[in-house]
């Protein structure tokens, strides 16, 4: 294979992961993204030479991305568990969340530091998202502003606990496979 398509390849594969992790941000599935990407590549692309990947390389990038998925699964469960959360404010507090890191992503860009200000607004947005949409739905469900704060300030930590753990296991997804195809 000429070098001229294999950095190609690694280049457009590590572009393409990277965008996907970004997508952790807004609570879509990036580091499952990658891992297909991954996955995809190892199967289509380079069989040998220093751009290619191999399956167990695919295998650690899924093991590091179900990781990812326990942390965020475990932070959140846990604040909302210890809080005595309902499922509506379990719902408002996701559907918050969303909301939240899509608006941290556009005002984010007005931090005057490039992509690092998108992310840092987009997690912290999202945290207090989800802090409001639990309050929400336990004041929707007859609870005072007062008595669901505390499903409130536990969806917050759970959020950016579990986001900041997920976006981790994508970092260490993406050096596995910058690893793998420049190694």
């Amino acid at each position: 294979m000429d070098i001229a398509v294999a950095v190609g390849w690694s280049a457009g594969l590590l572009v393409l992961c990277t965008l996907a992790w970004a997508l952790n941000l807004v609570s879509l599935p990036g580091n499952w993204i990658a891992v297909g990407l991954v996955g995809l590549y190892a199967w289509l692309g380079p069989e040998a030479g220093r751009a290619s990947i191999t399956w167990p390389v695919v295998a650690a990038v899924f093991a590091v991305a179900v990781l990812g998925e326990v942390i965020e699964f475990f932070a959140a469960a846990f604040g909302a568990q210890r809080a005595g959360a309902s499922r509506r404010s379990t719902m408002f507090a996701v559907l918050g969340s969303l909301g939240g890191a899509v608006m941290g992503m556009v005002f984010g860009s007005a931090i005057p530091i490039p992509i690092v200000g998108s992310v840092v607004a987009a997690v912290l947005f999202g945290s207090v998202g989800a802090t409001l949409g639990a309050m929400y739905g336990e004041w929707s469900g007859g609870k005072t502003w007062g008595e669901s704060w505390s499903v409130g300030h536990a969806a917050f930590w759970g959020r950016l606990f579990g986001t900041v753990g997920k976006l981790a296991s994508g970092v260490i997804i993406l050096v596995v496979i910058a690893a793998a195809v420049l190694l």
